[in-house]
């Protein structure tokens, strides 16, 4: 099998128990081949917290689940140095943290006051984490995948934007289809009969980590044309100085994208790209991923939120103006 097979198969595999959520399952995938992390935003019940566990489920790696609450301390996710005593002589050594798995679940993200945040900024940004001024280098294989509930506000803090700006993707979960719920229902009694029953469970064929670096080495040779890398750095341009295309637009928009930005868009182009079999980006692949790569990192107006125009329209509405070169 090749890279590309073994990726498709691994979505496949994910897909049988996260019914309804396609979207999602691709765009977990997107972050795993570009080597960034998600942040996934829905109503509880949307499978966001099992479609992560499902990922590490199938995949040769470590699986840390970290639940954000007021009272974390950043220590409680680095580590910290911790006094042992043998022989009558003592010394600090460094007991790692949660952080250092292959998959970070930071779940409810936004339920931790800034000072927690920041202990991620490092291990986010530089994959690395230090503590007593001693820096430990983080696994090959690393991935922040963080939850948050739109609804619910009360008692959470908002991500800084320092913080939000290194998530790769924004993933918003909406409700699945009439179809999928049955499904859902179905899926959900055969796991409850299948956990009663005495017999073993069959042994999950999982994706070892060299398929992964192997599916990067191969996105890293797809092609991004003169056109498509002009129109991708127009996106971007076009959310900083909007006025240059509409005054309307121009009224939504306070800041725009950092540099991030477009080197996320441009990698995760590239991983769509590549999930269906081509070695060059079209201009539609850049607009079938734009939104969640844009959509957490634009700051909108105060006009915007008084209309209530929401990210992704202003998005879609930039893709409406600029055209590709």
């Amino acid at each position: 099998m090749t890279a590309r097979d073994d990726i498709i198969a691994l979505g496949k595999r994910i897909g049988q128990s996260i019914i309804g959520q396609d979207a999602m399952v691709e765009r977990l995938l997107l972050g795993l081949l570009a080597n960034g992390h998600l942040l996934v935003e829905g109503l509880p019940g949307l499978a966001k917290t099992r479609a992560i566990k499902s990922l590490a489920k199938n995949l040769a790696a470590d699986l840390s689940r970290v639940q954000f609450t007021p009272d974390l301390l950043p220590a409680d996710i680095t580590g910290s140095e911790i006094y042992f005593s043998e022989g009558g002589k003592g010394e600090f050594k460094f007991q790692q943290g949660p952080i250092f798995a292959n998959l970070i679940l930071a779940d409810e993200i936004n339920r931790a006051p800034a000072k927690v945040q920041s202990a991620l900024l490092e291990a986010m940004e530089e994959r690395q984490v230090t503590v007593g001024g001693k820096s430990y280098p983080l696994p090959d294989l690393f991935m922040v995948m963080a939850t948050q509930n739109p609804i619910e506000q009360e008692g959470t803090y908002p991500l800084p934007e320092a913080q939000l700006d290194r998530f790769l993707m924004h993933i918003e979960v909406g409700y699945p289809c009439e179809k999928s719920e049955a499904l859902i229902m179905q899926l959900n009694r055969s796991e409850e009969n299948a956990a009663q029953t005495t017999a073993k469970p069959p042994v999950l064929e999982r994706l070892s980590e060299q398929s992964i670096f192997d599916a990067r080495r191969e996105i890293g040779a797809v092609t991004l044309s003169d056109p498509v890398e002009k129109y991708i750095v127009a996106l971007v341009f076009a959310t900083r100085y909007p006025d240059r295309y509409n005054k309307d637009l121009a009224a939504l928009l306070q800041v725009g994208v950092s540099p991030r930005g477009g080197i996320g868009l441009d990698k995760v182009s590239r991983s769509y790209a590549w999930l269906r079999g081509r070695d060059y980006v079209t201009p539609d692949d850049v607009k079938a991923v734009v939104n969640d790569v844009f959509r957490h990192r634009l700051i909108l107006s105060y006009e915007a939120h008084a209309s209530n125009t929401p990210a992704d329209q202003v998005i879609d509405r930039i893709t409406e103006l600029v055209a590709v070169s």
